[in-house]
C-alpha cells in the first residue's frame, strides 16, 4: 500500500505540473474584453439582442436597463417572456411603455420537442433583423461599452462566434468557494484557449454572452438543431465549431456580471438539472471523473496527514501546486484569490452535484425543470 501511495503521489504531481503549465499559459493567451477598444466603424453592423426570461423578476429590470444603456447603435432588443408565473411579464410590459422600441413577446405554451429556454431563444431569433445576434440571459448586467467592444473584437478578428465570461456575484463565502472550484474544473475541461484552433475539438459557449453572425446561426440550424439540449450555451458553441466556423472566448471581468445563483440550494438545483447533460449523459464519465477529482484535489490533502516520508512531502507539494494554480486562475474569473484554501471542499461539492445530477436524472428517467418534464430518451436523441 505504501508503494502504491508513493506512485500515486508521483503520478498526481506530474499531472498537476503538466496540466498546470497549460492552464497558466492558456489563461494568459485569452484577452480581457476591457482591454478592447469600442468600435469606431460607421456604419456598425446591426445587433439583435435576444433575452429569454422565465421568472426573472428579481433582476430583469436592472439587466434590461443595462442593455438599453449600451453605447452601441444600431441595436434592437427582443425579450421573450417564457411562461413566467411571477411579475416578469408585468415588469416587461411596464418597461415597454417607457421604451416603445423594446420588442416584448409573451409565450404561453411550450411546443412538444423543445426545452423551454431553447424555444424562447429560437423564437427571438426568428424575429431578429440584425446582422449579428447576441444571446444573453435575463440577469446579466453589462457595462455600457460591453457590446461595442465585443463587436469590434469580433470584426477585427473575423470571428463567427464570440463568447464572454461574466463576473459572478456570490452571496456567501461557501458559494464563492464552490464557484472557484467550478471555474477551475471548467477551465481544465473546456480549455477555452484552444477553441480558436480549427484543429482542436474544444469548443465554448457562455449563456451570459454569445455573440454570433446571424448567417452562421441560420447555417448551423441554430437552437432548432439543439431543441432538447439542456446545456444550450455550450451546445450552441459545439454546433458552431462542428460546422467549421471560427470562435473565441474573452474574459469579461468588470464588463458584465451576474448573480449566478441566489443561494446554495438554488445552485444545487440548477447544477443538478444540467451537469449530467453537460457530459452527454455518459455513465463512464460520471463514474471516473469524480474519482479523478477526488484523487487529484482531495486525497493529497488527506495524504498530508495520513502518510509520511517522501509520500507525505509529495502530497504537500501537490496541494501547494494546486493552491498556487487556483490562486493564479482566480484573477481571470475575478474571484478573491484566498478562497482557494477551500478548494477541496468545493471539489467535494462538485462531486456531489455530478452524482446527484446523474442519479436524479436516471431515477426520474428524465429531467424536471421549472414545472416541465423532459424525457431522458428525447434529451439523448438530440445530442450534437
Amino acid at each position: 500500500m505504501d508503494t502504491f501511495l508513493l506512485y500515486l503521489a508521483i503520478a498526481t504531481l506530474l499531472f498537476i505540473i503538466i496540466s498546470g503549465v497549460e492552464l497558466v499559459t492558456g489563461n494568459r493567451s485569452i484577452q480581457f474584453l476591457k482591454e478592447i477598444f469600442p468600435i469606431n466603424k460607421s456604419p456598425a453592423p446591426k445587433v439583435s439582442v435576444i433575452i429569454p426570461a422565465r421568472n426573472e423578476e428579481r433582476h430583469i429590470e436592472e439587466a434590461l436597463q443595462s442593455i438599453l444603456n449600451q453605447d452601441y447603435v444600431p441595436m434592437e432588443i427582443i425579450v421573450v417572456n417564457d411562461r413566467s408565473t411571477d411579475r416578469t411579464g408585468a415588469i416587461l410590459d411596464l418597461m415597454q411603455t417607457r421604451y416603445p422600441a423594446l420588442q416584448i413577446h409573451h409565450i404561453k405554451e411550450l411546443p412538444q420537442g423543445w426545452v423551454g429556454k431553447n424555444h424562447a431563444l429560437n423564437y427571438g431569433a426568428q424575429h431578429a433583423m440584425g446582422e449579428l445576434l447576441l444571446f444573453t440571459d435575463a440577469d446579466i448586467v453589462m457595462h455600457p461599452s460591453t457590446l461595442s467592444r465585443a463587436v469590434n473584437y469580433l470584426n477585427e478578428q473575423r470571428l463567427d462566434h464570440l463568447a464572454i465570461t461574466p463576473d459572478i456575484i456570490n452571496p456567501g463565502l461557501l458559494m464563492e468557494i464552490c464557484v472557484h472550484a467550478f471555474s477551475l474544473c471548467f477551465a481544465f475541461f473546456a480549455m477555452p484557449w484552444r477553441v480558436s484552433n480549427p484543429e482542436s475539438g474544444k469548443f465554448v459557449g457562455i449563456g451570459a454572452f454569445n455573440l454570433l453572425r446571424s448567417g452562421v446561426y441560420r447555417a448551423t440550424g441554430g437552437h432548432q438543431a439543439i431543441a432538447m439540449c439542456m446545456v444550450d450555451d455550450m451546445k450552441l458553441g459545439k454546433l458552431i465549431k462542428k460546422h467549421g466556423f471560427k470562435q473565441e472566448m474573452l474574459f469579461g471581468s468588470q464588463m458584465l456580471h451576474v448573480e449566478w445563483y441566489s443561494s446554495l440550494g438554488g445552485m444545487i438545483s440548477g447544477l443538478t438539472k444540467n451537469t449530467f447533460a453537460g457530459v452527454d449523459y455518459k455513465i463512464t464519465i460520471v463514474i471516473f471523473s469524480p474519482l479523478l477529482l477526488l484523487l487529484i484535489y482531495v486525497w493529497p490533502c488527506l495524504g498530508i496527514f495520513l502518510t509520511d516520508g517522501i509520500t507525505q512531502m509529495l502530497n504537500f507539494a501537490i496541494m501547494l501546486s494546486i493552491f498556487l494554480l487556483g490562486w493564479d486562475a482566480a484573477r481571470f474569473a475575478n474571484l478573491r484569490q484566498w478562497t482557494v484554501i477551500g478548494l477541496p471542499v468545493g471539489i467535494l461539492f462538485f462531486v456531489y452535484i455530478i452524482w446527484k445530477s446523474t442519479l436524479t436524472t436516471l431515477l426520474n428517467n428524465g429531467i424536471y425543470w421549472r414545472e416541465t418534464y423532459y424525457p431522458l430518451a428525447e434529451l439523448k436523441a438530440n445530442d450534437v
